[in-house]
């Protein structure tokens, strides 16, 4: 199996995909979707990122994001991952212990991310619609707007999304 290496040596802007163990739906409640959320605007803050776009689905996250040094993503990664994995399995054994303790497994992300290099705005814009329609082809809402735990709220109609949304100076 070959495996898709992170590339991490300039500043560009990262869209990334990973998804819960198994694919399970450990995202479909609200505090888990705030979980991830304020652990990746602290994450970003630590770091002088910015969040360009996410979509928070039921079983995976995709996200787009940039740091003002390179070699920041794989340890970003490591904490947002770290640090969501143990609050929201501590949510669970005190919310839903008897679900979370039937599972034979108690990881919360599958191990991996993936991670695409986006060097122009086009290709931004197209990684954000793909994104923000994520939930409309899985059948969840019929208007991409229409769904809760997406920075599409922020590009189209102006409100707070949870997670502060920036552009790089950079991104041509």
């Amino acid at each position: 199996m070959s495996h898709r290496q992170v590339i991490d040596d300039q500043p560009t802007v990262h869209f990334l995909t990973f998804s819960c163990f198994k694919r399970r739906k450990l995202l479909q409640h609200d505090k888990q979707c705030r979980i991830v959320l304020g652990q990746l605007g602290q994450r970003l803050s630590d770091r002088s990122g910015l969040c360009l776009g996410f979509v928070l689905m039921p079983d995976h996250v995709h996200a787009m994001v940039w740091f003002p040094t390179p070699g920041q993503l794989c340890e970003f990664m490591d904490v947002w991952k770290m640090q969501t994995s143990s609050l929201i399995a501590r949510h669970y054994e005190i919310w839903m212990p008897k679900y979370w303790n039937g599972l034979d497994d108690k990881t919360v992300w599958q191990a991996r991310y993936y991670d695409f290099n986006v060097l122009n705005i086009a290709k931004a814009e197209e990684k954000l619609n793909y994104m923000h329609l994520n939930p409309v082809r899985a059948g969840l809402v019929d208007r991409a707007t229409d769904w809760r735990w997406s920075s599409v709220g922020w590009y189209e109609l102006g409100r707070s999304v949870g997670v502060p949304i920036g552009w790089p100076d950079s991104l041509e």
